[in-house]
C-alpha cells in the first residue's frame, strides 16, 4: 500500500507541475501578442516560453510514467479511465499546439490576436474540470 500511495503522490505532483505549464504557456503567448515590436521583451518571453515548454514535457513524461505504473502494477482501471485519458490526450494536443505557436513566433510568424489567445487560454480549465470529475466520481 505504501508504494501505491507514493506512486499516486508522484503522479499528482507531476500532473500539477505540467498543468502549471499548460496554464502559463498560453499566457506567455498573450503577452507576446501584446508586446508589439519591443525586441528585448519578445526575446525574454520567447526564452521563458521555450524553457517552460521543455519543463512541461518533462513533467508530462514523469506523470505518464507514474500513471502507467498505477495502471499496470496497481490495477487502476475502468471506463472512466478511458474518458480521462481522452481528455488528457486533448490537453496534450492543446499544449503541443501552444508550443508550435511559440516556435512559430521564433521563426517570425504572427500569432492570433491577444483576445483569441485569451479565449484559447480558457480551454484547459474546462478539460481539467472534466478530468478531476472523472477521477473523483468514477461515473462509469
Amino acid at each position: 500500500m505504501n508504494a501505491y500511495l507514493w506512486t499516486k503522490t508522484a503522479h499528482v505532483v507531476f500532473v500539477m507541475a505540467w498543468m502549471g505549464g499548460v496554464f502559463y504557456l498560453p499566457r506567455i503567448l498573450v503577452n507576446l501578442a501584446e508586446a508589439g515590436d519591443e525586441p528585448a521583451v519578445r526575446a525574454r518571453l520567447v526564452l521563458m516560453g521555450r524553457r517552460l515548454y521543455r519543463f512541461g514535457h518533462i513533467m508530462f513524461g514523469l506523470a505518464a510514467l507514474a500513471g502507467l505504473t498505477l495502471w499496470l502494477h496497481f490495477g487502476i482501471s475502468g471506463e472512466w479511465l478511458h474518458a480521462k485519458l481522452t481528455l488528457v490526450a486533448v490537453m496534450l494536443g492543446y499544449y503541443i499546439a501552444s508550443g508550435r505557436w511559440l516556435k512559430g513566433v521564433e521563426k517570425g510568424r504572427a500569432l492570433p490576436s491577444s483576445k483569441a489567445l485569451r479565449w484559447f487560454n480558457e480551454l484547459p480549465v474546462l478539460l481539467l474540470v472534466g478530468v478531476v470529475y472523472l477521477v473523483l466520481a468514477k461515473p462509469f
